[in-house]
């Protein structure tokens, strides 16, 4: 579930929010669903129970999960539209300024960026 990748800068409570985030996100954890606890995923990494906690926080934060007191955490009603809200800000960010800042640089027309996307549209369905 949980994997840490050391040798990367990313703190280690992001790359945990991240991945619980994402185990939301497919479905790994539906919400209203109780998650695994930050012991047992401190546990399983052998890292620091506190180390997991700031992470897990971070979603209670972003209102993805929530503290049932004597219970654990669970997935909040809402949160995979809220992560997908989320990530479609930035993709925008991450890909599209990007591409659209590149495209200008190359002089390209919209049409000719369109034409592009859709060719990796077709690209995309025809290897599946």
């Amino acid at each position: 579930m949980v994997h840490i990748d050391t040798n990367t800068d990313k703190p280690i409570f992001i790359q945990i929010a991240e991945q619980l985030e994402d185990a939301i996100f497919v479905g790994t954890f539906p919400e209203e669903t109780k998650i695994p606890s930050t012991n047992e995923i401190s546990a399983l990494l052998n890292i620091n129970p506190h180390t997991v906690l700031k992470g897990m926080n971070m979603l209670v934060d972003e209102e993805i999960i929530y503290k049932r007191r004597g219970l654990g955490m669970y997935v909040k009603e809402g949160a995979v539209m809220k992560i997908r809200t989320k990530r479609q800000g930035q993709f925008f960010d991450q890909y599209i300024a990007t591409l659209v800042t590149e495209a200008s640089k190359l002089d390209m027309t919209k049409e000719e960026v369109i034409q592009l996307i859709e060719r990796g549209y077709s690209n995309e369905c025809n290897s599946n």
